[in-house]
């Protein structure tokens, strides 16, 4: 699954400190390393989205220093040492940086110095935490299915409704004390991506960011896929569209209207869209003699129809629509859509308005109920 310009998945690091007028310093220990072995450090480049290489520094005396030149903006930045799996991330400013390397262990390595990657450093806690209660609590679930333990799995279910609330704050308060940090701009799109948070309350946020972070290459991105999902929020009319059946022959989602129509976003290689498929099958044959229609939107690659059409035997979902322009995340309809993850669904009014979205299981089925009942 797709996380947009999502940074975080395999960050391990940082903290912060003092400040030059000119410039940014680097400077760290690095027990165990070498003399003459290189750190290379590197930066998120605004148009290749790759790593760019910007400077080298030397191991002596297991340290390093390394003056750098100053910064305009904030950027996201990479260290790794020569022969060292895993890399650190930073946020390069224009401050003094301090490493403290453990080169057997990535993830137990620290960085500290400036404003920014103070900001980055609590978030990441917040987010190491997160995650250590989301696989406590994953855990506890498997034990339960196993032992048919419904009441246990229906105290899971209010424990992580907690979770992602308490998630949420997190991430608001957070945001609330960083708008003028490179952070801002990567918690609003980890916000988007991981559908804690609507794009309208995102773009609503998006407007407290400082002019000056506005101004980085992460921050026009977020702005310019705002933009496109103003076109498919709750509210307002879906955008009409016409894409290829696996037969060859183009449908346009205004002639298979019903009296609730949903547009599901998925993919042959998306695993939770295929755990979702079924919850979607049941929904339609509980609902399709009520007015329920479905289009699926395939995100499939180029080259590979023969498993789009296969998941979709596989799955059953030959009872209703397909479509697909096999270009990946690239799909014109997808993008149409501003669609970063999926699944995706978006469930229509008669009259084409979105009434819902990003429901799945029980609440798509009882929200479909509810419209046609």
């Amino acid at each position: 699954m797709k996380k947009f310009l999502f940074l975080f998945s395999s960050v391990i690091f940082l903290l912060t400190g003092c400040g030059e007028d000119k410039g940014y310093y680097l400077s760290g220990d690095v027990k165990g390393v070498e003399n003459g072995t290189k750190i290379y450090i590197s930066e998120l480049d605004g148009k290749t989205r790759s790593p760019k290489a910007k400077d080298t520094a030397i191991v002596q005396d297991e340290k390093f220093e390394l003056d750098m030149e100053e910064m305009d903006l904030p950027a996201l930045s990479f260290l790794r040492i020569e022969g060292v799996n895993g890399n650190l991330v930073f946020i390069a400013e224009n401050e003094k940086l301090k490493f403290n390397i453990n080169k057997d262990s990535i993830r137990n390595s620290r960085v500290s110095g400036g404003q920014e990657n103070e900001a980055l450093y609590e978030y990441l806690d917040h987010m190491k935490e997160m995650n250590r209660k989301i696989g406590k609590m994953q855990k506890e679930a498997r034990t339960a299915m196993i032992q048919k333990d419904t009441a246990k799995l229906k105290s899971i279910q209010a424990t992580e409704t907690e979770l992602k609330d308490n998630d949420r704050k997190a991430k608001e308060e957070i945001f609330s004390r960083n708008t003028d940090t490179f952070l801002a701009v990567t918690l609003l799109a980890d916000m988007l991506s991981s559908k804690s948070h609507s794009s309208k309350e995102v773009r609503d946020m998006f407007s407290e960011v400082s002019d000056r972070i506005k101004q980085t290459d992460m921050a026009k991105d977020l702005k310019s896929e705002l933009e496109k999902m103003k076109n498919a929020e709750t509210g307002s009319k879906a955008p009409d569209f016409e894409a290829p059946t696996p037969d060859g022959e183009m449908l346009a989602l205004s002639d298979r209207m019903g009296q609730v129509t949903v547009v599901d976003f998925w993919a042959a290689w998306c695993k939770p869209c295929r755990i979702e498929n079924p919850n979607l099958v049941n929904t339609y044959n509980k609902y399709k003699d009520k007015g329920l229609n479905i289009i699926s939107v395939s995100l499939d690659r180029p080259g590979q129809k023969d498993r789009w059409v296969q998941a979709i035997k596989d799955d059953k979902l030959e009872q209703w629509d397909h479509v697909s322009n096999l270009q990946f995340w690239q799909d014109p309809v997808a993008r149409l859509y501003g669609i970063t993850a999926i699944p995706a669904t978006y469930i229509l009014d008669k009259d084409g308005i979105i009434v819902a979205k990003n429901l799945r299981g029980d609440a798509l089925a009882e929200k479909i109920g509810e419209l046609l009942n």
